[in-house]
């Protein structure tokens, strides 16, 4: 039986902070309460010492590449990496090789998850231009969710027949998430820069090709579906301010039908950084100007934008180097999000339980995710432990993913992960992995 004690820490949850103690029994957190003592001899003590305790993060969007990608990443690296950074819980996306478009290849995927993940983990099933019959078989109990790739990125599953979307929409109970760029308007600006500059297009020129009106167009049309239809709508990585105006900030949460999300790399970069980390922050939709930034802040804060996310989609560094129309778009950043979130939050730009709020509250809450995102007794023990000031440096001597790099190489965050528990077991502890941990695959509470 596996009991463990947590004394003594900061506990961010539910919008307040409260000094106090966690008693964790198996996969489960027990007991919480302001001082609790072991029970057994055989009660495992862990001593927070003032350092803030959070739900485990639920990270709504990455890539693990696997299978058919393998050289990229895989389950088991890519999971490891997100525990080192706080992930407890992962939704992966279909565009791997084979795509998840059936319920064999969807299911061979969690096979290869139930044996080899560090972290509890759920599939989005894909939606093409010509499967509507198998995704009409997914059982939304068990699945995360549908993913439709409205503008073409890795893994070419553009959905680009109005008439089918419109069917998916209308048919489906599957919560729909959705990448949104309008194919044609990159298409025409990529014809543009191509005539200008052949394949020597500077990396700056990435967001005027994948542009915020290619973005708007597509957001807006597939918000316009789902009030037309009544489909479940889920925006990823919105990446311009002027998107944000297409959402609410409706009260309570769980009776949105339109939603969004907000990536970390998106919140943190601007186009001013092309000039030093080139094709490394190509990312699909492009990071765009200091305004846009400013507006997703502002949107996240004023709850228009629900979660937080990181769109982890790592490639090669020998693939990243090419130019800029060969270099594939995505990067790594699982192991970073967290401690990102909190550098901004020691920058005064978010309170920390905003921050679990966005990353482990409202994931939790939008994808019907059973018994996780909260410290609530009778809640899977999904738990991280952060020490607020304890420097440390991105180097290629700490990065945990098989790509071996990260766009924040040389960053030094003032904060890091000292414990994750998943399910209950200590599984990473201040850069070392002291047991294996026993990782589920999510449930979902729906009707």
């Amino acid at each position: 039986m596996n009991k463990v004690l947590i004394k003594n820490a900061q506990i961010v949850n539910e919008g307040i902070i409260v000094k106090g103690d966690v008693f964790i029994e198996n996969d489960l957190i027990f007991e919480i309460g302001g001082s609790i003592s072991a029970k057994t001899g055989d009660t495992q003590i862990i001593e927070a010492n003032g350092k803030y305790l959070m739900p485990g993060l639920i990270d709504d969007q990455v890539h693990f590449r696997e299978p058919g990608l393998t050289h990229k990443a895989t389950i088991a690296t890519e999971s490891k990496a997100a525990v080192a950074g706080g992930i407890t819980s992962f939704i992966e996306m279909p565009n791997t090789v084979p795509q998840a478009t059936t319920i064999e290849k969807l299911e061979e995927k969690f096979s290869i998850a139930k044996k080899t993940s560090w972290a509890n983990y759920s599939f989005m099933f894909g939606g093409t231009n010509d499967n509507l019959e198998e995704i009409l078989k997914v059982d939304e109990h068990k699945v995360a969710g549908l993913k439709l790739f409205l503008g073409s990125s890795t893994g070419n599953m553009l959905v680009d027949n109005p008439k089918v979307l419109e069917e998916i929409f209308s048919k489906t109970n599957l919560l729909i998430s959705v990448h949104c760029e309008d194919e044609k308007t990159i298409k025409d600006n990529l014809e543009k820069y191509l005539k200008k500059h052949g394949d020597d297009i500077p990396i700056e020129m990435h967001p005027k090709i994948r542009s915020a009106e290619a973005c708007y167009l597509s957001s807006s049309k597939a918000i316009e579906l789902a009030k037309k239809t009544g489909a479940r709508l889920h925006v990823f990585h919105l990446s311009t301010e002027k998107e944000t105006n297409l959402f609410s900030n409706k009260k309570p949460l769980a009776e949105k039908k339109i939603t969004a999300e907000v990536c970390v790399h998106h919140l943190w970069f601007t186009e001013e950084d092309y000039k030093t980390k080139g094709t490394k922050i190509k990312w699909n939709p492009a990071i765009k100007s200091q305004k846009d930034k400013d507006g997703l802040w502002k949107a996240l804060l004023d709850d228009r934008l629900d979660v937080i996310a990181t769109d982890h989609a790592p490639h090669t560094l020998e693939e990243k180097n090419n130019s800029y129309n060969k270099a594939p778009s995505g990067g790594p950043l699982v192991q970073h999000a967290l401690v990102a979130l909190l550098e901004m939050h020691h920058k005064g730009k978010i309170s920390l339980e905003k921050i679990v709020e966005k990353a482990c509250h409202n994931p939790a809450i939008l994808f019907q995710i059973k018994d996780r995102g909260f410290i609530r007794e009778g809640y899977k023990a999904d738990l991280v432990l952060v020490d607020l000031i304890s420097p440390w440096t991105v180097n290629k001597e700490n990065i945990l993913y098989k790509c071996g790099w990260s766009p924040f190489e040389g960053t030094t965050f003032k904060s890091r992960v000292s414990h994750t528990f998943v399910n209950g077991i200590l599984t990473y502890h201040n850069l070392k992995f002291p047991n294996k941990s026993v990782p589920q695959r999510l449930t979902f509470n729906r009707s």
